[in-house]
């Protein structure tokens, strides 16, 4: 998608807050969830996507928006097909490797227990899920931050606001402030990874999103429903990876060239 220089990074992020706020008010005005420790305002997931819509819509018309949406199935723009790898693996690694962490120190954790029927029908909603965000976090306002402040300083900027977007549905889940803080350090270090692998398969928003997808479904099946999930394991391990990818950024970084498919 061609970047406009008409985007503004605050005005985005504004209006995804704003937009959020219904969401974040039926939430405190139930107890339900749809999943174990999701609460309902987490429905909002549409909002980075409705903001981007309204936006572009509004800058570029009709045939910006079809650009954008386009880019829910963009995996043409992947050229080197090996990055599909870490796509798919590098999240289930971590959580792998967290499992063991824990495990290790004495923790009584059980196996892990789902069948493929679920983990996949649980991937295909995350993955709507995701791309109701990354539509947003990635195919609109990635790009023009990347212009302003550089690759990894951008993906900083948009790990924390994306951090703090999550606060109110975590409380509504009934998370403690030490559980948002490490899960927020994770958080941070998987917006890195998303935006590293962004800007290595030709800027493909919906590898995005299927990263994106990859963090909550695993989240969700670790190991039964989302228990014994330790933030501050994940959070730890998530950061180191990032710290490599920061590394290896620095060392081979890709070329940001803006494609118009």
């Amino acid at each position: 998608m061609i970047t406009s220089p008409k985007r503004s990074p605050l005005a985005f992020f504004i209006l995804v807050f704003a937009l959020s706020i219904p969401f974040w008010a039926v939430g405190s005005l139930t107890t339900s969830q749809l999943l174990p420790a999701l609460p309902v305002s987490a429905l909002g997931f549409l909002c980075p996507a409705a903001a981007a819509v309204i936006l572009v819509y509004r800058a570029e018309g009709r045939a910006g928006l079809v650009r954008l949406l386009k880019r829910s199935f963009d995996f043409g723009r992947i050229e080197a097909k090996a990055w599909l790898a870490p796509v798919i693996l590098l999240q289930p690694g971590i959580m792998a490797l967290s499992y063991l962490v824990i495990r290790l120190a004495g923790t009584p954790i059980p196996a892990v227990q789902f069948s493929i029927l679920t983990a996949f029908g649980l991937f295909v909603v995350f993955f709507i899920a995701g791309l109701g965000e990354e539509l947003g976090w990635s195919g609109y306002i990635t790009d023009p931050l990347q212009a302003r402040f550089g690759a990894l300083w951008a993906s900083l900027l948009l790990g924390l606001v994306w951090s703090v977007w999550h606060f109110i549905p975590l409380l509504q889940a009934q998370r403690s402030w030490a559980f948002i803080a490490w899960w927020s350090l994770g958080t941070l270090a998987s917006r890195v990874i998303i935006v590293w692998l962004y800007n290595h398969t030709g800027k493909s928003v919906c590898v995005a999103a299927v990263f994106h997808a990859m963090i909550n479904l695993t989240w969700q099946l670790f190991p039964v429903n989302g228990s014994f999930y330790d933030p501050h394991v994940t959070g730890l391990i998530t950061a180191i990876v990032a710290m490599v990818v920061i590394v290896g950024w620095k060392t081979n970084p890709p070329t940001l060239t803006v494609s118009s498919r």
